[in-house]
C-alpha cells in the first residue's frame, strides 16, 4: 500500500519525458501498428537495443486503457510496487514486522525509486527481476528449498526479456559473493542437487529461448549482435551515446538517489558490517551489503554511465536502514540517530543550493521559479519530517515512530512533486504541444519533420510515423517531398533562411521552437533563397 501511493498518484500526469521515455513508448506503440511483437520497431525501422518484455507488456496496457503516458508507466510502477512486497516479507521472514514495514518505506520513499516507478522504461522491470532472483536464492540456498530455487530462474529468465544479460551478471555475482562469506563465517549453504540445476536451466530455457529462436527466424543474427554485442558487452566496454562518467559517478547518485534516507547510509553500513560478524543472526546483513556493494563496484567499472543502473541496488540500501533503525529501538541506543537525523536539514539546504547554481550556470531560472512554490513545499515536508523523526527519538516509547515520521513526510513530498510540479514542468516540453498542432492539421500524405532541436523521439511518439530527422543538406530534400511539410525547428532562423521556393508560414510558437508549414507549388530551384 505504501509503494502504491508513492507511484500510482498522477502516475498519468504530464508528457512523456524525451528521450528515454517517448523512445520506449513509441516502440511500444509500434507494436500495435505493426502487428509484430518480435521484431521491434522505431520510427517504422526495425529496433534491436533492447528485450522486448517491457515493451509487451506495455502494449497490452495501452490496448486495454489506450496508448497513453498512463499504460506507458504503468509497468514500472506495478513492478516497484512488487518488489516492495518482496522485500517486506523477506525481512518479515528473518526480522519482524517492523523492520519490514519500514524497509518497504524506506525503499518507496527514495527519490530514485519513485522516479523509475514512475517512468516508461524498463529499468523497473530489471530491478524486479533481480531482486526477486537475488531474494530466491538467497532463501533457497539458506534452507534447501525448491520452490525458491525455481522461482529464482523464473526471475532470472523474466530479467534477461526486461534487460538481457546484465540480469544474469548481477544476480550471480551477487549470491555468490553472499554464499562465499556466509560460508567464511560458519554458516552453512545448502547447494543444489545436479537435477535441480538441470531443471532450474531448463525453466530459464523455457522462458527465454522462445523469443530467442523467433527473433533469430525473423531478423537473423544482426539482432543479436546489436542487441548482445553492441548495446550489452559495447555498453559495458565502450561509451554509448557520450554517456560516459569517472569512477566516482555513482557516489552523488546514490546520495541523491536515496534522499532523504541517505543520511542514514553511513551508520546502517556500519552497523550491518559489525552485525555481519555474527555467523548466527548475521546472514541477512552479508546478503544486504553484497547486494549493495557488487552492482555498485561493477557499474563503477563500465565506460557507460547512467544514473538508473544502480537503481537495482536500492532494495538492499533500504533494508540496511530498516535493520539499523530497528536495532536502535531493540538496544534503545538512539544518539546515532539523533545526531544523523540532524544532519538532514543540512541535506536539504545542499540541495537547494546545487539547484540554484545549476540554474544560474544553464540560465534555467526563470523556468525553476515557475516550480518554485513545489520545490519549496517538496523541502518543507521533508523538514517537518526530520523534526518529527527527531523529536520522537527523544523518548524510548515513542522512537519505533522516528523513522516512519520522516517516511510519512517523504510520501507527501513525492505527491507534490507527481501533483504539483509535474504538470507545471509541461512548459519545459514544447514539442508535445506542436506535436497537438500537427495531428489538429495533417492531411493524409503530409510529411512530418525536426531539424536542429531536440526532441525527435517526443514528435515521433505524439504524431505517427515516419517522422523525418533531417539536418541543412537534408532539410531541402524533406520540404520537397510532399505537397504539404510540417518542420519543427529552432527559432533562430539562419541567414540566408531558405524557404525553397515554397510558401511557408508559421503555424505555432512553443519556447524556442517553432512550427512551419510548407505547402503550396514545388520546389524552385531558382527561388531557393527567397
Amino acid at each position: 500500500m505504501v509503494a502504491a501511493i508513492a507511484t500510482l498518484p498522477g502516475l498519468g500526469i504530464g508528457t512523456l519525458w524525451d528521450n528515454s521515455e517517448t523512445a520506449y513508448g513509441e516502440v511500444a506503440r509500434e507494436i500495435l501498428i505493426y502487428h509484430d511483437p518480435i521484431v521491434l520497431h522505431h520510427n517504422g525501422l526495425p529496433w534491436f537495443v533492447q528485450p522486448p518484455l517491457y515493451f509487451w507488456i506495455a502494449a497490452t496496457f495501452a490496448r486495454l486503457f489506450g496508448v497513453n503516458e498512463f499504460a506507458m508507466r504503468l509497468p514500472s510502477a506495478l513492478a516497484t510496487i512488487t518488489m516492495a512486497g518482496a522485500v517486506g516479507y523477506v525481512v518479515a521472514r528473518l526480522a519482524n514486522a517492523r523492520a519490514a514495514l519500514l524497509a518497504t518505506v524506506v525503499l518507496s520513499t527514495s527519490l530514485m525509486q519513485a522516479i523509475v516507478g514512475r517512468l516508461a522504461i524498463m529499468d523497473a522491470l530489471l530491478d524486479l527481476a533481480v531482486a526477486i532472483a537475488a531474494l530466491s536464492w538467497f532463501a533457497a540456498l539458506r534452507t534447501g528449498g525448491a520452490r525458491w530455487w525455481f522461482v529464482g530462474w523464473i526471475a532470472l529468465a523474466l530479467g534477461v526479456l526486461a534487460k538481457g544479460p546484465v540480469a544474469v551478471l548481477i544476480s550471480g555475482l551477487v549470491i555468490v559473493t553472499w554464499a562465499i562469506w556466509d560460508r567464511r563465517v560458519g554458516r552453512r549453504i545448502v547447494a543444489p542437487s545436479a537435477p535441480r540445476w538441470i531443471l532450474g536451466l531448463a525453466l530459464f530455457a523455457a522462458i527465454v529461448a522462445p523469443w530467442a529462436i523467433a527473433l533469430y527466424a525473423s531478423a537473423g543474427a544482426t539482432a543479436f549482435g546489436e542487441l548482445v554485442g553492441h548495446y550489452t558487452v559495447g555498453r559495458y566496454l565502450g561509451t554509448i551515446e557520450n554517456q560516459s562518467g569517472p569512477f566516482w559517478y555513482y557516489l552523488p547518485v546514490l546520495i541523491l538517489g536515496t534522499f532523504p534516507w541517505f543520511a542514514f547510509l553511513v551508520p546502517a553500513t556500519l552497523g550491518a558490517f559489525r552485525t555481519a560478524r555474527d555467523s548466527n543472526d548475521g546472514s541477512l546483513a552479508r546478503f544486504a551489503l553484497a547486494w549493495a556493494i557488487v552492482p555498485l563496484l561493477f557499474f563503477s567499472f563500465a565506460q557507460t554511465k547512467l544514473p538508473n543502473y544502480i537503481a537495482l541496488e536500492l532494495p538492499a540500501l533500504a533494508i540496511l536502514v530498516a535493520l539499523w533503525f530497528d536495532a536502535i529501538v531493540v538496544r534503545d541506543d538512539r544518539r546515532a540517530a539523533l545526531a544523523w537525523t540532524a544532519v538532514v536539514p543540512l541535506t536539504i539546504l545542499g540541495v537547494g543550493l546545487a539547484v540554484g547554481i545549476f540554474s544560474h550556470d544553464n540560465k534555467l531560472t526563470l523556468d525553476l521559479l515557475a516550480l518554485r512554490g513545489a520545490m519549496v513545499g517538496t523541502g518543507l515536508a521533508i523538514l517537518v519530517g526530520s523534526a518529527c523523526c527527531f523529536i520522537l527519538l527523544l523518548q524510548k516509547r515513542t522512537a519505533w515512530l522516528g523513522a516512519f515520521a520522516l517516511g510519512a513526510t517523504s510520501l507527501a513530498a513525492l505527491l507534490i512533486i507527481a501533483v504539483v510540479a509535474e504538470p507545471q514542468a509541461e512548459r519545459f516540453k514544447p514539442i508535445p504541444p506542436l506535436a497537438a498542432q500537427i495531428e489538429a492539421l495533417r492531411r493524409p500524405g503530409d510529411v512530418v519533420a525536426i531539424r536542429g532541436v531536440s526532441g525527435g523521439n517526443a514528435l515521433l511518439f505524439y504524431t505517427r510515423p515516419p517522422v523525418a530527422i533531417v539536418d541543412d543538406p537534408g532539410l531541402e530534400a524533406a520540404v520537397c517531398h510532399a505537397q504539404r511539410v510540417f518542420v519543427i525547428a529552432s527559432r533562430k532562423r539562419p541567414n540566408p533562411d531558405p524557404t525553397y521556393g515554397r510558401a511557408r508560414r508559421t503555424v505555432a510558437v512553443a519556447d524556442n521552437d517553432v512550427l512551419y508549414l510548407f505547402d503550396g507549388p514545388g520546389c524552385n530551384s531558382q527561388a531557393s533563397l527567397r
